[in-house]
């Protein structure tokens, strides 16, 4: 599964030209570095508008356009990439509302839990699967529209995972799909339906794509979200002085 990730650029400028969008999609007021994105947490999406992409707020964990609550919005903040054309809250998404989420990186734990939640436990190490250059990564979403009261609409959003690649898992066995460069814009395609196409699109990323740093406990918690969640650590859980740790 994917339960926490991250988008710590600090320049919105930066992002924008790596999206390939205008920068006023992303507005100043509300955009900031996340360093431990959470289930629920407001974050962006992307997805193609009329040939074009467009950068869209949205929160984390799906809510279907049936729905009376939000109460399944924690549940579903990952959508198997096996199931979508099956599963009853993501069927119509995968055929009608697929979009990108824009990362660059996300986190599993190893050791014991003491705690409730993932992540919870103090004694537990978080890793941080990112590119080895820092650069942007896009999962593979869905996301729908729903109506906490009548006429108020908000945008929701799942991430897709898929099988771990030999990077991921030794310590997990799920990951978020990210989408190769050559392959964003079919996924965002609303004319696309084939559902065999789409589900090719659904594999592990490559081995040479991510690489995985232990870092500071500090992520365990979600009230925590600030660039010292990165510091890399040693096996231990001592602070590096520099450079990243990397498993092995």
């Amino acid at each position: 599964m994917c339960g926490r990730f991250t988008l710590a650029y600090r320049e919105r400028e930066r992002l924008a030209e790596e999206l390939g969008v205008n920068v006023e999609q992303i507005p100043a007021a509300e955009y900031r570095p996340r360093y431990n994105i959470a289930p629920t947490d407001a974050h962006w999406i992307v997805r193609l508008r009329y040939e074009d992409r467009q950068v869209l707020p949205a929160r984390w964990g799906l809510v279907n356009s049936w729905a009376k609550d939000a109460k399944r919005a924690a549940a579903q903040i990952n959508a198997r990439a096996e199931t979508l054309a099956s599963a009853h809250a993501f069927r119509d998404a995968f055929v009608k509302r697929r979009c990108a989420v824009p990362a660059d990186g996300f986190f599993e734990w190893v050791g014991p839990s003491t705690g409730s939640g993932r992540g919870a436990g103090a004694s537990r190490q978080p890793i941080w699967f990112h590119r080895s250059d820092g650069g942007l990564i896009l999962f593979a979403g869905l996301y729908e529209s729903w109506q906490p009261q009548p006429g108020q609409w908000q945008r929701t959003f799942t991430i897709v995972t898929t099988e771990p690649n030999a990077v991921v898992s030794p310590i997990h066995d799920r990951m978020p799909v990210i989408l190769p460069d050559d392959v964003v814009d079919l996924w965002l395609d609303p004319r696309e339906e084939n559902e065999e196409r789409l589900g090719s699109l659904l594999r592990p990323a490559a081995e040479d794509v991510l690489i995985a740093t232990p870092v500071s406990p500090r992520v365990n918690s979600v009230k925590n979200d600030d660039a010292a969640c990165l510091e890399p650590v040693d096996a231990s859980g001592g602070q590096l002085d520099g450079g990243q740790a990397r498993l092995l």
